[in-house]
């Protein structure tokens, strides 16, 4: 079989759309120069100064030779405020801020547009809080259901992923804010994260977890944080590996690279690694092991290391002009606030079409004059991740507050309801889920009381309709088929239940699809057994990882490869609760066979057309996914790969047309012998259909 190598470059271009849109004013070789020109004029000491962070979410300047600290801040849900810091004179804190849905309900929209727009509120709203840099998009693959930051991530499929952190970038960065994509890499558990080692082999590392990362470089994004974990035996922020030859060197980035908080040690390794700033940077903490001027002093380190260490991060500070505006004082809030009405709509539209409806025997949409019991932990409280994506919000909706507001009929919240309440009842709403939070693990069922909840209104009502109110998978096998509807809704910002209440009345069609696979067990995941046998995950588990005990190191082996979510459970043979690109609507769709030339070649890309038409009663969007196979691979391929996706609406009874491009490049695989992109020629089947388990035609092509 004919095979052809291609550069990581030449797949890049085929496959992002903001390859040559990157939009900055300043070059990075200008920016260069200019740093090369500040480094001529610092001290020794400003510059060793310079190598760790500032009063914890400051970029480190030399204000006495005009470079101002620059502030950053939280994100995955908007912009947290953050009261946190040693002076607090520092930054004029905004009176409030956006908190927005989870970046895995925006995944859930399937819509790379929105992104742009929610990333570019996020940015407005990072100006209005006085800072350069927004610590995200978070965007680590979603490996396992029990990883408490899901909710910060884009889903389990790289393509996906890229696609919306592309726009997101593009979006934020219009703003003048720099987008800092993280957590590189392999950061896939939260278990004990500073001691966790991924283990992961080559193909995985270049097919699986890095494409979202360098969508996000060539949209332009400056900065990329660095994560906790270690990657085959290194830890990342120290890791010359990950950081000069990986991240630079392969992936072509050349922006500010920060570790992730407290999470690296050996001072030696980190100034020689590529890394630009430690962060937080306090000096009295522990893990400084080795001092800087220890080591210029035993002349294992040079001033020249000093310098390169800490020139892209004063290079991407003039590039993005943030030296300047720093100098210039705070922002006027008053202007910048004026666009939070229009950011809170945009947080209901990305609610509302990131909600997921996985099942609905008729129940739905809810009818005038029944009696609703809401119950749960969520009844009363809006739901929301934890940790650093934490974001207070305002004008907050409760679930109890938006069915209130959408129904006409008589609503009661009860969280613990005894059975009677829930006999009595037309209808029971069950509002449950997790509180996820990074740091943490937790088991992929839901909590003994929550899970008895579900049960007792499954014996006591036969209407019963589940929301579930969380980051990621969980298990639902056992009351699945006793309950009438499911609702995935997430975690959905500070408006996002009155969109849900919304969708629940039929005011809004749903038309949400999941980013990620939903097992029935979590024994048929491939992250199923990664936790050691002498740690236990509970719901109640104590945040133990945020300590630094060095060195007890456990491997995380990723034995499945390329195989993650649906590739894994396709290839295995293994039928999930919920598939990949899963997600009901209150109309139907048909999709007519698909229609494409039989040949692809390196010069000309390959159209797809696919008419979608609207069968049922009311408009509505249907996204159509289009999978990509080999037919003979001569390595481990997937039964089937995402290369395209379109969010469309049809009117009832209408039809519209969905056209695809697919590249040469898209069909390509990373080869761990010649460690380049390469792709074979031969015979490919294209899948067409609105999920990863529901394909309602195929494609055969031959790659000349």
């Amino acid at each position: 079989m004919k095979r052809l190598i291609l550069s990581f470059v030449a797949i890049a271009m085929a496959t992002s759309v903001f390859a040559q849109k990157k939009g900055e004013v300043m070059s990075w070789e200008e920016a260069t120069a200019k740093a090369n020109a500040v480094l001529a004029t610092l001290s020794l000491d400003e510059k060793i100064e310079m190598t760790h962070g500032h009063n914890k979410f400051f970029l480190p300047g030399a204000p006495a030779k005009g470079l101002p600290h620059v502030y950053m801040v939280d994100a995955s849900a908007g912009v947290r405020i953050n009261y946190d810091l040693t002076d607090r004179n520092e930054v004029r804190h905004p009176s409030k801020t956006t908190q927005f849905p989870a970046n895995i309900m925006l995944a859930s929209t399937f819509n790379p547009e929105l992104a742009k727009s929610y990333g570019e509120a996020v940015g407005w709203e990072t100006r209005m809080a006085g800072a350069g840099v927004l610590l995200g998009p978070g965007m680590n693959i979603y490996r396992s259901s029990q990883c408490g930051r899901n909710f910060e991530y884009l889903g389990e499929d790289p393509y996906l992923a890229a696609r919306m952190v592309e726009n997101y970038v593009v979006g934020m960065q219009s703003t003048g804010t720099v987008a800092c994509l993280k957590h590189f890499l392999c950061n896939n558990t939260e278990l004990l994260r500073k001691l966790s080692n991924s283990i992961v082999d080559e193909r995985a590392i270049m097919e699986i977890y890095t494409p979202a990362f360098k969508a996000g470089i060539d949209a332009g994004a400056g900065a990329v944080m660095t994560s906790y974990n270690l990657l085959n035996g290194e830890w990342c922020g120290q890791s010359k590996y990950v950081i000069t030859d990986l991240l630079r060197g392969t992936l072509g980035f050349k922006g500010l690279v920060m570790t992730d908080w407290r999470s690296v040690f050996d001072w030696e390794k980190i100034v020689l690694s590529g890394q630009n700033v430690e962060m937080p940077g306090l000096a009295n903490e522990p893990y400084h092991i080795n001092s800087v001027r220890e080591l210029l002093q035993n002349g294992k380190l040079s001033e020249k290391n000093i310098d390169d260490m800490i020139r892209p991060m004063i290079a991407t500070c003039i590039r993005f002009g943030l030296y300047e505006r720093f100098k210039n004082g705070q922002p006027n809030e008053d202007v910048l606030a004026a666009k939070l009405p229009e950011h809170e709509k945009l947080s209901l539209q990305t609610a509302a079409e990131g909600t997921v409806l996985l099942k609905n025997n008729g129940i739905l949409p809810l009818k005038e004059g029944q009696e609703v019991l809401l119950v749960g932990r969520w009844a009363k409280t809006a739901p929301q991740g934890g940790g650093s994506s934490k974001v207070k919000g305002f004008n907050q909706v409760t679930s109890e507050q938006a069915l209130l507001n959408s129904l006409r009929s008589k609503v009661t919240a009860v969280e613990n309801p005894n059975f009677i309440q829930l006999q009595k009842a037309d209808i029971v709403v069950v509002a449950t889920g997790t509180r996820d939070s990074e740091s943490y693990e937790r088991p992929f069922s839901m909590s003994e009381k929550d899970e008895a909840l579900v049960r007792m209104a499954c014996a006591a009502n036969k209407n019963v309709i589940v929301l579930v109110l969380s980051g990621s998978g969980i298990d639902m096998s056992y009351w699945n088929d006793k309950v009438s509807a499911i609702i995935y809704g997430w975690y959905p910002g500070q408006s996002g239940m009155q969109a849900i209440a919304d969708i629940m009345v039929g005011k809004i069609n749903p038309s949400g699809k999941l980013p990620m696979t939903i097992e029935k067990s979590f024994k048929d995941s491939p992250a199923y057994g990664m936790v050691p046998h002498s740690v236990k995950i509970s719901h109640t588990q104590k945040n133990i990882n945020e300590l630094w005990i060095a060195p007890r190191i456990y491997d995380v082996e990723y034995k499945e490869s390329v195989l993650v979510g649906y590739r894994w459970y396709e290839s295995k043979g293994i039928e999930p609760l919920y598939p990949f690109g899963f997600g009901l609507s209150y109309t139907t769709f048909e999709l007519d066979k698909a229609k494409a030339a039989k040949n692809l070649t390196i010069e000309k890309p390959l159209k797809v057309t696919v008419r979608v038409k609207n069968t049922g009663s009311r408009a509505g969007y249907e996204v159509v996914q289009l999978y990509v196979s080999e037919n003979n691979p001569t390595v481990l391929r997937p039964k089937k790969e995402l290369k395209a996706f379109k969010k469309v609406y049809v009117e009832a009874g209408k039809s519209e047309t969905v056209t695809f491009e697919l590249n040469y490049a898209d069909l390509a695989f990373w080869s761990d012998k010649s460690h380049k992109w390469e792709v074979n020629k031969g015979g490919y089947t294209l899948h067409i259909g609105n999920s990863s388990a529901n394909i309602t035609s195929t494609l055969a092509v031959e790659v000349l």
